[in-house]
């Protein structure tokens, strides 16, 4: 598939005898493809024949990624709900490490009270980079996306506060769910994000109200670092974050492409 054209739904899932494959939904099934992401993004698809019911798998997060690369206070309203500055002139950038990554349905694992006492949810849209991409121009930036997926920038927010930067904040094992799977050919620059907590609504945003364009940050970005092919730009946040407790449901829709729901324990 050439990047940004044909709209498809790619998994990654882990099959009853612990192999891992790609595959393509259609109509709740998966059609089994591979377990290469490169062949996957060159259109070098084969399928071997086995369809799975999408129920009879674990989905798994849906890239390993080097780079886990997150843009914060990208909406003027989160950023004065959080302490953020709302009128930046140049990206709030931070990363997250590969191992607070979980998948659709895995256990966000509140740290001890000793650490932090307020983790929070950021739902959020996540591009998944397709190809190797240095200085990037603006207006090419989108020809660099594969595809959209799901994410939720848990943060403890107390700790963003009094620490001078926000790896330790965002960085704890599985405060980052992502998935549930990429969807190819969707404009970035307008989809809806919607949380719930409990079943209530907590944030109702657009990434049309951003303060920064997608394709500005991903200009941007690489101007400082090389992109690779499956890393994660987490595009921001909107109004709406909020504390989570143990128990607690938490559920990230984006329109196009799903829902991503993590448990609280």
């Amino acid at each position: 598939m050439k990047l940004g054209q044909k709209t498809q739904t790619i998994v990654r899932y882990l099959t009853d005898d612990e192999k891992v494959y790609y595959g393509i939904i259609e109509d709740g099934n998966i059609l089994q493809t591979t377990n290469s992401f490169t062949e996957i993004i060159n259109d070098e698809i084969t399928f071997d024949g086995v369809r799975l019911n999408i129920g009879d798998v674990k989905i798994l997060e849906p890239v390993v990624p080097q780079k886990v690369i997150n843009f914060g206070w990208t909406y003027r309203e989160h950023a004065k709900e959080t302490g953020g500055q709302a009128n930046l002139k140049e990206p709030f950038l931070f990363l997250k490490p590969a191992s607070s990554l979980i998948p659709n349905g895995g256990d966000i694992i509140l740290p001890s009270n000793k650490l932090t006492n307020q983790v929070e949810l950021e739902g959020e849209v996540a591009l998944i980079i397709g190809k190797r991409g240095k200085n990037i121009k603006e207006e090419e930036a989108l020809d660099y996306v594969f595809g959209c997926t799901i994410f939720n920038d848990v943060t403890a927010r107390d700790l963003t506060k009094t620490d001078p930067q926000f790896t330790r904040a965002k960085g704890f094992d599985t405060f980052g769910p992502l998935g549930p799977w990429i969807v190819t050919g969707l404009d970035p620059t307008n989809l809806q994000i919607v949380t719930t907590l409990n079943d209530q609504v907590v944030q109702n945003g657009n990434t049309n109200q951003m303060s920064f364009s997608i394709p500005f940050l991903i200009s941007w970005i690489s101007q400082v670092m090389t992109l690779e092919p499956g890393d994660v730009l987490a595009t921001g946040s909107p109004s709406g974050s909020c504390p989570m407790k143990s128990g607690d449901v938490v559920t990230v829709e984006v329109e196009k492409i799903g829902k991503l729901c993590n448990y609280v324990k």
